[in-house]
């Protein structure tokens, strides 16, 4: 029954393995005419080992929905010149191939993301919505798309540009005026605007200048979760981000307070800081932990646990440069950051396991200890030979003092025979 069970187990990864391509160097030629999604890799890369399942998993889903989007892998340690005529710089990185464009992903390295991801990019960069029953259809998919009203003009060739650029973040359509919802209303046609948080945002060039740069600070909720990979993203805004820090597993009446605290301000003081911060809470502090360089308790609002009125004029503090920094980019930073990481690794293993951590840190410490204590207390050998010829040190006695010349029966030398010596 056993050997029934393995075997089923390995029919299903062969097959589910088979879907995603072992690629050489000369998959560039395909590339022309296909679509793929491709996953850059090396074998020492632990990362690459606990995703291979997942990037599996992507390729018999893609296949499963008849999608045009081929999968497959690429080893960089045997096509070692790919990683550098596609600037690779991490392991594992997936790229999709879309004619002579590509496009790198950057989210969590979930299936559901990567697919949603895939679905997005391969198809049309800016798609139309023909109909009020598809714009709602899309609207209760999406958080947050954005929309060109109207017909052909500069603006729209504009839209089409910075939407090639963006598609890998967001959704990007095209309206007429008739399919709108009746709550948007328009002062001119053509318009773009930003569906999110429940409304729109209109996009004005005089006041919100590049259409380019003003879709990059739209691009995310004015509040929402933020993880490692979108926060890692917001370092390409100009953007400050105020986070509230907090436990999701365990929430306390404080933690609902400071995340309600930060919607409010997102909502209620949005055209105030639109432009200088993103607003957002992250479920545990372990990575805000690394960040900083330090140990963030929760709930905790990053930049200061304050009512409402005082979290504005902290928020005035750092736009001014008053209040104190954390974290940065420099050597000392990172070498603190590495400093810092190996604590908190230490004292979560003694958190965790404190008899198996004590065995592991005490025996090396107790071999070195040993080691010096036999090498300070060793008494050396005198394997030295006297020299014929060479004239020996006076033996002294238990005072220190010289003793007394002997002859060789042990009577004492007179005078004259000392002098005749």
């Amino acid at each position: 029954m056993r050997n029934l069970i393995l075997t089923a187990l390995l029919s299903v990864i062969v097959v589910v393995s088979g879907y995603v391509e072992e690629l050489d160097d000369k998959f560039k030629e395909y590339l022309k005419n296909e679509l793929w999604l491709v996953e850059f890799y090396t074998p020492w890369c632990a990362y690459c080992h606990t995703f291979e399942p997942i990037w599996y998993e992507v390729g018999a889903e893609l296949k499963s929905m008849g999608s045009p989007v081929n999968v497959g892998k690429i080893d960089t340690t045997v096509h070692t010149s790919i990683a550098s005529e596609f600037n690779i710089r991490g392991y594992p990185t997936i790229k999709l191939f879309k004619g002579d464009l590509s496009f790198d992903y950057k989210g969590p390295r979930t299936k559901d993301a990567i697919i949603e991801f895939t679905n997005r990019v391969s198809g049309p960069v800016v798609r139309p919505l023909s109909s009020v029953q598809l714009f709602q259809h899309v609207m209760s998919h999406h958080d947050l798309i954005f929309v060109y009203i109207g017909r052909e003009s500069l603006l729209k060739k504009k839209y089409y540009k910075a939407a090639t650029e963006y598609i890998v973040h967001t959704y990007f359509f095209t309206a007429s005026e008739e399919v709108l919802p009746k709550a948007v209303t328009l002062q001119d046609v053509p318009a773009i605007a930003v569906f999110k948080d429940g409304t729109y945002y209109l996009y004005n060039e005089i006041v919100d200048g590049d259409l380019s740069s003003w879709i990059n600070r739209e691009r995310f909720p004015s509040y929402f979760q933020i993880d490692s990979f979108s926060l890692y993203q917001m370092g390409e805004l100009s953007k400050l981000v105020a986070l509230a820090v907090v436990d999701e597993k365990n929430p306390s009446e404080k933690s609902i307070r400071y995340k309600t605290l930060m919607e409010r301000l997102s909502t209620e003081y949005r055209d105030h800081y639109k432009s200088d911060y993103q607003f957002g809470y992250m479920d545990g502090n372990e990575y805000i932990n690394g960040l900083i360089m330090g140990e963030v308790e929760m709930p905790f609002i990053i930049v200061l646990n304050m009512t409402i009125e005082d979290l504005l004029r902290f928020l005035n503090s750092v736009l001014d440069g008053s209040a104190k920094l954390l974290g940065g980019n420099g050597f000392l930073q990172h070498t603190k950051r590495v400093f810092n990481k190996a604590r908190s690794t230490v004292v979560s293993m003694f958190q965790a396991a404190p008899f198996f951590s004590c065995f592991v840190f005490g025996l090396p410490v107790g071999i070195v200890a040993l080691v010096i204590w036999r090498t300070c207390t060793a008494v050396p050998a005198d394997d030295e030979k006297p020299v014929e010829g060479a004239a020996a040190s006076p033996a002294l006695d238990a005072h220190g003092r010289k003793t007394k010349e002997m002859q060789p029966d042990g009577i004492e030398k007179t005078s004259e025979a000392k002098k005749e010596d």
